[in-house]
């Protein structure tokens, strides 16, 4: 393979709805990044991360780390970007994705130039990233409904085009447009946002709207091992999985040992490290992976296979993303035999349907509720140069440097206090 002969970091920002989590709200401006990696002939790589000012300063020392390497070998990079981290941690502004270490930081940094890598291997040897992946399992990939409690648009804006969403009409409302949009066939709900009783409500109304079809709800460990016990009981029969109801694998064990349904988690269990304990208290049935912080694509086919040996069920997590990650997302989808739960994604909460996405039109379209895997070598995406431009600018003006959803509820609420286990 040939060497990488630089490395572009380019930040960007593209609008965001006032989503409501247990954090906060999403504020106007989501952050990302996208890597673009060049070989000495002439092959071009692209991964995206995220796009907070600490997470940026990482991704550019590594860059600098990796000019030079072989672009195929896997192990040599992860020790550059290892050594360019060293002991730094990085932890997420909004705590929603499980609690930061160094280990989750270097897979962290490592994932956006793993994927350029897959990329470029791809491109040279004329194969999908699926196909390096071990060959896909699926040709197309499901997606679920992620439905959100929101406001009608954020305070200093017009309402944007989803309206409302704060009681269970409107998340059945919701839930008519995006199915009706993209052909989802299963639903997910963020929680956390009301008390337990309003959105249990919510969950029954869609049940009640939606015959059939797969249901979930997370509440971001909001509720006491107590209220999870005691929703999940209630919601015996209409969710396939309850996800992150109560903090820490020590609380998820209590409330699996206790409800009829199994337990995910993109909070409690975030790293490697934190496999072994909970499987020893058989704190959750269901892991979703997400290659943004479990070290790449490779590294999280890994440990899908280490979740088919423990019987632990697969879904995947999504954070606010363009499409290089659901690129990548599907390529990783599409290649894991054990994933058995339709995956989580942000697009159609993005601008991307306005063309503000960072790769050209075509190469991804949602069908039936799921995305067929590209055909072409790599990732099947080609960046949009005017696009990755014009959301650069973005960036640049919007004078958002790190996501803050309880910040931005707080201009709004003052006296908001997010807190786990606060119901």
């Amino acid at each position: 393979m040939t060497r990488i002969r630089e490395i572009t970091v380019t930040p960007v920002a593209f609008r965001d709805p006032p989503l409501l989590n247990a954090a906060g709200v999403h504020e106007p401006w989501a952050l990302r990044s996208v890597v673009e990696v060049v070989t000495d002939d002439g092959l071009s790589g692209l991964g995206e991360s995220y796009g907070d000012a600490s997470h940026l300063d990482r991704l550019r020392a590594a860059a600098e780390a990796l000019t030079g390497a072989d672009a195929g070998h896997h192990h040599d990079l992860y020790a550059r970007v290892a050594a360019s981290v060293g002991t730094g941690v990085f932890t997420d502004q909004h705590g929603l994705t499980g609690a930061g270490s160094n280990g989750k930081t270097v897979d962290s940094v490592f994932a956006p130039f793993e994927v350029a890598c897959l990329d470029l291997v791809g491109k040279a040897t004329g194969r999908r990233v699926a196909d390096l992946l071990g060959g896909p399992v699926r040709d197309a990939v499901p997606y679920s409904a992620y439905l959100f409690y929101k406001w009608a648009g954020h305070p200093d804006a017009p309402e944007d085009r989803f309206g409302a969403a704060l009681d269970p009409d409107g998340i059945v409302a919701q839930a008519r447009l995006l199915v009706g949009e993209y052909g989802f066939r299963s639903l997910k709900l963020k929680g956390g946002v009301f008390p337990p009783d309003e959105e249990i409500a919510a969950v029954r109304a869609l049940t009640d709207a939606f015959p059939g079809l797969p249901l979930r709800i997370d509440p971001n460990a909001a509720w006491t091992p107590e209220t999870s016990v005691r929703v999940g009981t209630e919601l015996a029969g209409a969710l396939e999985y309850l996800e992150d109801p109560a903090p820490g694998i020590e609380g998820m064990a209590e409330v699996a040992a206790k409800v009829p349904m199994p337990l995910a988690t993109n909070m409690a269990v975030v790293t490697h490290a934190h496999l072994p304990p909970a499987i020893a208290h058989r704190a959750i049935g269901v892991l979703l992976l997400d290659h943004h912080y479990w070290g790449g694509l490779l590294k999280s086919a890994q440990v899908a296979a280490l979740c088919a040996t423990f019987g632990i069920g697969l879904s995947m997590h999504s954070n606010s993303h363009l499409g290089i990650s659901l690129a990548a997302m599907t390529h990783l989808a599409a290649a894991t035999p054990n994933l058995d739960h339709s995956c989580d994604t942000h697009t159609p909460w993005l601008t991307v349907r306005d063309g503000q996405d960072v790769i050209a039109p075509g190469a991804l379209a949602f069908a039936g509720g799921a995305v067929p895997l590209p055909p072409g070598p790599g990732l099947g995406v080609e960046l949009d140069r005017d696009a990755l431009a014009v959301l650069h600018e973005q960036y640049e003006r919007c004078g958002v440097r790190r996501r803050d959803d309880t910040a931005y509820m707080r201009r709004f609420h003052p006296g908001f206090a997010p807190a786990r286990a606060r119901w």
